[in-house]
């Protein structure tokens, strides 16, 4: 137990290391050498995209962690909205080093933490401002060939209590047409919840699944005259799927439909009338 508090402080530690030489040292050589705002954005998210995926690689390599990610070749698709659940502090890590040119919206207090302003920046990441602009950011995003992660939460999952989501994932699909890429994550033994602290080290190695589900077209809630009544409605649907996909029993079934899931997309209504 000792040594894999140690080992977990040594990975916290790279990782501040590692934010700390992008914003210092590769940030900045960016700037100077590509003045092409969205050139040094798109580089700025392979940058982060790399950095992310070894620190990955150093947590199973000190023996942290093991992970698996299902159907990772669909994180690779350009311009889908990426919905998660959000149980655990490193969700956004591993969703950053798997998808293609991810976009995220952040925190605006991350803009001024030390560790995390410079990937940050240098990635372009959308801030957590006002709605509006959080979507007209989205939009270029998307038009830019981009993904979009967004936990729908807007915070860390409760353990043992039903996921609820805020309007704003669903807006953000809604007001821009674009198709969701579910992701169900787990990680066991829990760690790194809103209730354990990073120091509060389980007893055996944790495991991180994300499960990479079928993508769920938004057509008719696009359409829809009211889009207020669209999203709410849309929310609660996408409610009912993550907790439903999150306790487990929905998940077999899931991946089945993944043998040829993109072949034929469905609704979020299609997927709950098969169950």
């Amino acid at each position: 137990m000792t040594w894999r508090v140690l080992a977990t402080s040594f990975c916290f530690a790279m990782f501040g290391l590692g934010g700390a030489v992008i914003a210092l040292l590769i940030s900045p050589l960016l700037i100077l050498l590509i003045r092409n705002p969205r050139q040094r954005q798109r580089l700025g998210k392979a940058v982060s995209s790399g950095a992310m995926y070894l620190f990955i690689q150093l947590m199973r390599a000190v023996g942290v962690m093991t992970y698996e990610v299902k159907n990772r070749h669909w994180l690779q698709q350009p311009g889908q909205l990426i919905l998660a659940n959000h149980p655990s502090l490193i969700d956004t890590i591993f969703l950053i080093a798997f998808a293609r040119q991810a976009d995220c919206v952040v925190k605006g207090k991350l803009l001024r933490n030390p560790f995390t302003w410079g990937p940050i920046r240098l990635a372009g990441y959308i801030a957590n401002s006002s709605p509006e602009q959080v979507i007209a950011a989205a939009g270029e995003s998307f038009r830019a060939g981009n993904n979009l992660i967004v936990f729908p939460e807007g915070t860390r999952t409760v353990a043992g209590e039903s996921i609820q989501l805020k309007r704003g994932a669903a807006n953000i699909a809604i007001k821009t047409a674009t198709p969701i890429r579910p992701v169900v994550i787990r990680c066991e033994p829990p760690a790194l919840t809103k209730e354990i602290k990073w120091y509060q080290v389980p007893e055996r190695r944790v495991r991180m699944t994300l499960e990479v589900l079928p993508v769920i077209q938004i057509d008719q809630y696009a359409r829809a005259e009211n889009q207020a009544m669209a999203a709410r409605q849309l929310t609660h649907e996408l409610e009912q799927f993550f907790n439903k996909a999150v306790t487990g029993c929905d998940l077999q079934r899931q991946a089945k439909l993944s043998a040829n899931a993109d072949n034929h997309p469905h609704t979020v209504a299609e997927s709950k009338a098969g169950s």
